[in-house]
């Protein structure tokens, strides 16, 4: 792992991802290993960089692939004058202090009717509680989110101050993955139609 001060370039595609939820405006680069290697660590980690010279601060996601990726809003891709489907120069480096991560409102709801849980959560660190964040939050259906708070109370309440056998990483759990890019061949069509 590098000096936290120090800066990684690389140059990479930039992806519309294939299915891109309810916004589709945003797009994203996949970091090459050895830059995600030089990362603090394999989960989401916070960074500040550029994207063509046009800097921004970017909390990255891991791949499952031992990387991570970079989701680059519509802002953000229009400022740094990048194509989807075209090359892009990013340099990035950790962020000094890692940020409280934003907590979510069902969660908050239940700490507070968890004064116990509550307690323990003020006294973990800020990585434990991004840790604890993605648990909750990377639940693929609503049952199993809610599922996952209410046992994050009941750990917490019982002085866990890490998430029980959570891989950040998604490598060993295989449970993260960067988005499926849609194909080139599609985004050439949809940047140069055929006249007819």
């Amino acid at each position: 792992m590098s000096r936290p001060d120090r800066k990684n370039q690389f140059t990479a595609t930039l992806f519309r991802p294939a299915e891109p939820g309810g916004d589709p405006s945003w797009s994203f680069v996949v970091l090459p290993k050895e830059v995600s290697d030089a990362l603090p660590r394999r989960g989401r980690t916070t960074v500040e960089g550029t994207i063509n010279g046009c800097p921004f601060v970017a909390t990255l996601d891991p791949d499952g692939r031992r990387s991570h990726w970079l989701k680059v809003s519509e802002e953000l891709r229009s400022a740094a004058s990048a194509t989807v489907g075209g090359r892009v120069t990013v340099e990035i480096r950790p962020v000094k202090r890692e940020p409280e991560p934003e907590l979510p409102s069902d969660f908050q709801k239940a700490l507070e009717a968890a004064p116990e849980a509550r307690r323990v959560w003020e006294a973990t660190t800020t990585i434990a509680r991004v840790d604890w964040i993605h648990w909750m939050t990377s639940a693929k259906q609503a049952k199993t989110r809610v599922k996952r708070i209410d046992d994050a109370c009941e750990m917490l309440a019982a002085g866990k101050k890490r998430v029980c056998c959570f891989d950040p990483s998604g490598y060993y759990s295989k449970a993260f993955q960067s988005p499926a890019p849609v194909p080139t061949t599609l985004l050439d069509d949809a940047q140069n139609p055929l006249s007819t």
